[in-house]
């Protein structure tokens, strides 16, 4: 029997190269190996935008054709929406017994969220628990793996915990999992800062025009002492070669730009334009796949539908089987 893969977006905006590289390129390569279930986290995307949920609506479908852009393919990968399956809640409230608050509240992924969005005490208690609701998504499925990023190893290491604690308490009925770190960690911004993201408005989506990814890439961070073609270049923290690395497959040439650009006499906006070429020829594909797709959402939804339908049948199973060694399957 093949493992079951877990992986999800929160649809607050379309995704973007951050989001290909940590993620998207494993699910496609994994997809036919693995089963995989893929989630659009609404309900997580909800604990900071409850004033806003048009915001989140609206960006399902978003997200979903981002995903058949890349080249998931929703005939052996489970595309489906949290909220349509209220099992996962369910498990969350049972879980939510088994965490102190003490523990949320370490959790060094919400603490770094919670500082990023001026959050003290005024916090919402579903942003604060949303790792138990991320143990329940993992564990619906039993995925025994996790694509994700760095920052997720904390969520993970709670996801766990749950389990231990479950496991003891009611008998071994929920699965541990694992992450799949991606070759490239985290993408940083293209103004050189750690993360890209929507909010800091420094990143490139996978729907931007050739006309808006030439401008971004122009305006990238690079080495601020470089001032003329003439002079040493540093690639440490120069953002043009963290994206090179990221998405040229030609390493060999990359090398040389590296050691051209070192000794001097190789100029940012060359390198800028080379860039643009590597990042073109990645994105114009998806780009045309994108927009066929979004002339006709109504399949799209057809497609979160059908996957959510599948997706419930085993989140059900799991919520009976948790119920039953809890004892309250009544009838």
């Amino acid at each position: 029997m093949k493992q079951v893969i877990l992986t999800g977006d929160r649809p607050t905006g379309c995704l973007h190269l951050g989001h290909f590289v940590g993620s998207l390129q494993n699910r496609v390569s994994l997809q036919h190996k693995y089963q995989q279930f893929i989630m659009i986290a609404d309900w997580q995307a909800l604990t900071d935008n409850a004033d806003n949920p048009d915001k989140v609506r609206n960006n399902v479908i978003e997200v979903a054709c981002d995903y058949l852009a890349v080249g998931i393919d929703p005939t052996v990968s489970t595309i489906f929406i949290q909220s349509q399956i209220p099992e996962i809640a369910e498990l969350t409230q049972y879980y939510m017994n088994l965490v102190t608050l003490a523990r949320l509240e370490r959790n060094p992924t919400v603490k770094n969220e919670m500082q990023q969005k001026g959050y003290g005490s005024s916090v919402p208690a579903g942003f604060l628990a949303y790792p138990v609701s991320q143990a329940a998504d993992i564990t619906a499925f039993k995925a025994q793996i996790v694509p994700a990023g760095e920052d997720q190893l904390p969520i993970i290491e709670q996801t766990n915990e749950i389990v231990r604690k479950f496991n003891a308490l009611y008998g071994n009925v929920l699965v541990e999992t694992q992450v799949l770190l991606s070759s490239v960690a985290r993408l940083p911004g293209i103004d050189g800062k750690a993360k890209m993201s929507k909010s800091l408005g420094n990143a490139i989506f996978l729907s931007d025009s050739s006309d808006i990814v030439k401008q971004k890439i122009m305006m990238m961070y690079t080495d601020p002492n470089h001032l003329k073609v003439s002079d040493p270049g540093q690639v440490e923290g120069n953002t043009v070669f963290a994206y090179l690395d990221a998405f040229d497959t030609n390493a060999q040439k990359v090398s040389e730009l590296k050691e051209h650009y070192t000794k001097g006499g190789l100029g940012d906006v060359t390198l800028k334009k080379y860039l643009i070429e590597v990042i073109e020829a990645l994105l114009t594909p998806i780009r045309d796949k994108r927009l066929e797709l979004s002339k006709n959402k109504d399949e799209v939804l057809n497609i979160l539908k059908q996957g959510s339908l599948a997706a419930k049948e085993v989140a059900a199973t799991t919520l009976a089987e948790v119920k039953a060694a809890i004892g309250i399957n009544y009838f």
